[in-house]
């Protein structure tokens, strides 16, 4: 079982597709900011994907061909996709998940936490931090809401290093770069 974010989740399994490895992408229903049918990464690659309810859909509607699952945006599924997880991975799948470990306040995000410790491989790619420069490993809500999940995307949050993350004050976008 592997975990990353959307843009190496894609890498991956292109490579799995030209490997003529049998692939199946899954996303929680409730994100629709890109695409309805598609994951698709900040730098707009996309590949096709099937919208799921909850975790337990996802064994549900597993073509039995499938070599390769495929799970983006995990901090959004409910806690039962650390068995499903570990259920298919289990049967000889490979399992590839991507997701946010830590919400707006960063603390620990749905269960990226149970994932992370049971993954075999684990690749945390930061961003670029839009105020200072440095690695960025957390968001910053540009947006007014005390909700854990609010979707949205360069709009309602930016990439923060530790030092510029801040909680519970306004935060003042960076202007863009290009």
């Amino acid at each position: 079982m592997f975990s990353g974010k959307t843009e190496e989740l894609i890498r991956r399994l292109r490579r799995a597709t030209y490997a003529r490895q049998q692939v199946q992408i899954f996303k929680p229903k409730l994100d629709t900011r890109y695409a309805d049918l598609e994951i698709v990464s900040h730098s707009k690659q996309r590949l096709d994907a099937m919208p799921v309810a909850n975790a337990d859909e996802i064994l549900d509607r597993l073509d039995g061909k499938t070599e390769v699952v495929a799970i983006d945006e995990a901090q959004f599924f409910d806690p039962r996709l650390i068995p499903v997880c570990q259920k298919l991975a289990d049967a000889g799948l490979r399992v590839i998940v991507a997701g946010l470990d830590q919400d707006y306040r960063g603390l620990p995000f749905g269960p990226m936490p149970e994932i992370l410790a049971v993954a075999e491989f684990v690749t945390k790619s930061l961003a670029i931090c839009l105020v200072c420069g440095n690695p960025a490993g957390r968001s910053q809500r540009l947006v007014r809401d005390n909700s854990q999940v609010v979707l949205g995307a360069q709009d309602a949050y930016e990439a923060r290093c530790r030092r510029c993350h801040k909680v519970g004050e306004e935060p003042k976008p960076q202007a863009r770069l290009f």
